[in-house]
């Protein structure tokens, strides 16, 4: 480039737009640019038509980028730590070399192959100390951060169960009254070392944790999906007393902390007492006093080394090893008490000659002493026990921890009455035929038409017969079921010929009632398996001749409902049935037969689906709890819900001719008590007899049969033992029982 006036043209600049300086320039010490020796550029001209860009004066300066804040950041830094800099430098200068040769450098110079690619001893000793240091100081931090809760939790706070009758008066109670705390000396040596052969022998030299154990639970949880024990004596006591049962990461962790704590706080023997005064042993039992209570009937300091090493095999896992609960449990048990018996033998704690001497399984007490009064309420215990635990969902351990107040629909004044109606029935039985009394059974229920269980019966003792009559399925319902039948039919129709709707049926359709008549399908007789065709029969083979349904159930005439049924359909009868309130579980074969009550419903599903009847054609599932608590807070539980099963007509129609059936059968009852509904029911050959009926929205069903459970599970004959007819015993329960009857 030039001056103006030499001369010489303007030159362009070139394409990279560089800076050119004038010939002879030299630069200063500053190598600062000299503005003077400089061509400023001209402002071109412009073009005629062209306006002049305006210039923005006083726009705001842009703001600094990240890179120049950050610096003065870094800057600002420096000048307030420079006085700790300065005091730390000996020491960086001094181990700056060190550090140096443990950082890594990648590929590594002056090797080959994959050594090129590992870091050196140095670099892995110091990642080692690194590692382990930084391990320590958490786990001194965490051991000084961790404290002994001061108060226990309820695992270690075990109560007992509170039952309520319909009124609000106490009705039961489970578990022991009182909690029995064991001191150590009043415990046997050998059952104590039978609990730490099989729990933890290390116990009185660990330090409180088991450091394999917990590698090994951690690999369990964390690894599989699953959890492991692993755990000292101490960890469980603490679980036991201080944590939750979680199966968690975070928990054991603080269990190891508070166990090495509590290790260096408390007595080993202190430790060893409360965890045999927590620990869950099954049957509704903590501690070692209580399960020797329920397994053996007596206390703990009566316990030889064999009861101890069977009591001590619970401890892994009470469902498991209970030998009264079934076969698979048995051999279990077996096989862990005898383990722990020859480990005991094996850490020096028992001699052989000792150990000589336990050869034969020490067997449990086959009943458990949580229902242990033998009166009726223990089947109502049972009961509303089992119906809590599926409908609030609480697990058998959370249920043994008690604290519950179960509030129930038992009526304590009709639970009375009817337990008094059987006992009475029994004792006429016993004086009559004695032989034939002994093997006599009888179940009844009573169950309000909204679904409530106001009363049951289930047998003469609760220790000597531990199942509820009231709510087994052996006999069958026999004649009792026609009803069903009949709302089948009046609900849904008939078809007599395939291929065509169904016509409809009313109380005032004639059937033929004659005995033997022939079973047919719209195809021709219905044929049975050996070839011949099946006929309905009546009792003592009478005939009606043309009978209307409602007159034939009034008079339980048999034959009409074997022939309704199959017009009908045995698959809608069924399915009234079950919607009525029977359970599917009931029924057998689908066969003309099923018309004549070959099921076998309880008594408590009986009265429940004769009480659908009553309540219109709404059916409410039988239940016995209708509020709980846990020390007075409420606990969720699932009531049932009303579901239509039939029409309000067709319910009120077969409730009529159920009137009609009692007013036939006991006209006298029937003027003094009115608005009851009942019918009798009978079976082959007389195995059973049945009475289900309803007054003032409750039914009551009852059964009587006669089974020796010693022989066999194949009903007998009643012979004489439930009356003459044979109905006349069931009627006679109901009767007394039922208000205003009674």
């Amino acid at each position: 480039m030039s001056h103006e006036g030499d001369g010489e043209e303007r030159q362009a600049p070139d394409e990279t737009m560089q800076l050119k300086l004038p010939d002879g320039f030299r630069p200063d010490e500053t190598m600062q640019l000299r503005v003077s020796d400089l061509e400023i550029p001209e402002e071109p001209e412009i073009p005629e038509g062209e306006t002049k860009p305006v210039r923005h004066r006083g726009r705001k300066a842009p703001r600094p980028s990240l890179r120049t804040r950050l610096s003065r950041i870094a800057a600002h830094l420096r000048t307030r730590f420079a006085p700790v800099a300065a005091r730390l430098a000996p020491a960086v200068m001094f181990l700056t070399p060190y550090v140096r040769k443990l950082r890594p450098q990648y590929p590594r110079p002056g090797r080959t192959g994959w050594r090129r690619w590992m870091p050196s001893w140095r670099q892995w000793l110091g990642g080692v100390a690194a590692a382990v240091g930084l391990s320590g100081l958490f786990l001194v931090v965490s051991y000084a951060a961790t404290d002994i809760p001061s108060n226990l939790n309820a695992y270690a706070t075990q109560q007992d169960n509170v039952y309520f009758w319909s009124d609000g008066t106490p009705m039961a109670r489970t578990g022991w009254v009182q909690r029995q705390a064991m001191p150590l000396k009043d415990i046997p040596t050998d059952v104590r070392w039978a609990v730490l052969a099989a729990e933890n022998q290390s116990f009185y030299t660990d330090p409180g944790i088991s450091m394999k154990g917990i590698a090994r639970a951690l690999y369990r949880t964390v690894g599989q999906g699953d959890t492991e024990g692993g755990s000292t004596i101490t960890q469980q006591y603490v679980k036991n007393v201080y944590l939750t049962q979680n199966q968690t990461v975070g928990r054991k962790f603080t269990e190891a902390m508070i166990s090495l704590k509590l290790d260096n706080k408390m007595s080993k023997d202190k430790i060893l007492e409360g965890y045999l005064n927590t620990s869950w042993f099954g049957r509704g039992t903590y501690g070692l006093q209580r399960a020797s209570q329920a397994y053996y009937g007596k206390d703990v300091s009566q316990l030889n080394a064999s009861q101890g090493a069977f009591l001590a095999s619970l401890l892994k896992g009470a469902g498991l090893y209970d030998p009264t609960l079934s076969k698979a449990n048995r051999a279990r048990a077996v096989a862990r008490w005898s383990w722990i018996l020859d480990r005991m033998v094996k850490i020096g704690k028992l001699s052989p000659a000792e150990r000589a001497k336990y050869t034969t399984f020490p067997e449990p007490l086959k009943q458990s002493k949580t229902y242990d009064t033998g009166k009726q309420s223990d089947y109502l215990v049972e009961l509303a026990t089992q119906y809590v635990k599926k409908t609030a969902h609480i697990s058998d351990k959370d249920f043994d921890l008690g604290g519950y107040q179960i509030y129930t629909t038992f009526d304590r004044d009709r639970e009375t009455e009817l337990t008094d109606a059987v006992t009475k029935a029994r004792k006429d039985a016993l004086k009559h035929d004695p032989t034939g009394a002994r093997t006599a059974h009888y179940g009844a229920s009573s169950v309000a038409s909204d679904g409530r269980i106001l009363a049951v019966y289930g047998g003469p003792d609760h220790r000597t017969q531990g199942f509820n009559e009231s709510n087994a399925t052996t006999v069958p319902a026999g004649s009792a079921f026609e009803p069903f039948v009949y709302a089948a039919a009046l609900e849904h129709g008939v078809t007599k010929t395939r291929g065509r709707p169904p016509t409809p049926v009313t109380p005032d359709t004639l059937y033929d009632g004659d005995d033997g008549v022939p079973v047919t399908t719209p195809e021709g007789p219905y044929w049975d398996r050996s070839g011949k065709k099946v006929a309905a029969h009546n009792d003592g083979n009478k005939s009606y001749g043309q009978i209307s349904l409602r007159q034939a159930l009034a008079q339980s005439v048999n034959t009409p409902f074997m022939q309704l049924g199959m017009d009908t359909g045995l698959t809608t009868v069924r399915q009234t049935a079950e919607k009525a309130g029977l359970l599917s579980s009931s029924f057998g074969a689908q066969v003309p037969a099923l018309s004549m009550g070959n099921a076998t419903p309880s008594a408590l599903r009986m009265a429940s689906a004769y009480g659908t009847f009553d309540a219109g054609g709404v059916h409410t599932e039988p239940y016995s709890v209708r509020r709980i608590t846990r020390n007075g807070a409420g606990v969720p539980l699932e009531r049932p819900r009303p579901d239509r099963a039939m029409s309000k007509t067709t319910a009120d129609e077969v409730t009529d001719a159920l009137t009609a059936s009692f007013a036939t059968a006991h006209p006298e009852d029937a003027q003094a008590g009115g608005g009851v509904a009942g019918k009798s029911g009978t079976t082959q050959d007389d195995t059973a007899a049945w009475y289900v009926g309803t007054a003032k929205s409750v039914s009551t069903a009852v059964v009587v049969y006669r089974i020796d459970l010693n022989k066999s599970l194949e009903p007998l004959p009643l012979k004489g033992i439930s009356g003459t007819p044979v109905t006349d015993v069931p009627y006679g329960i109901w009767s007394r029982a039922m208000t205003p009857l009674g």
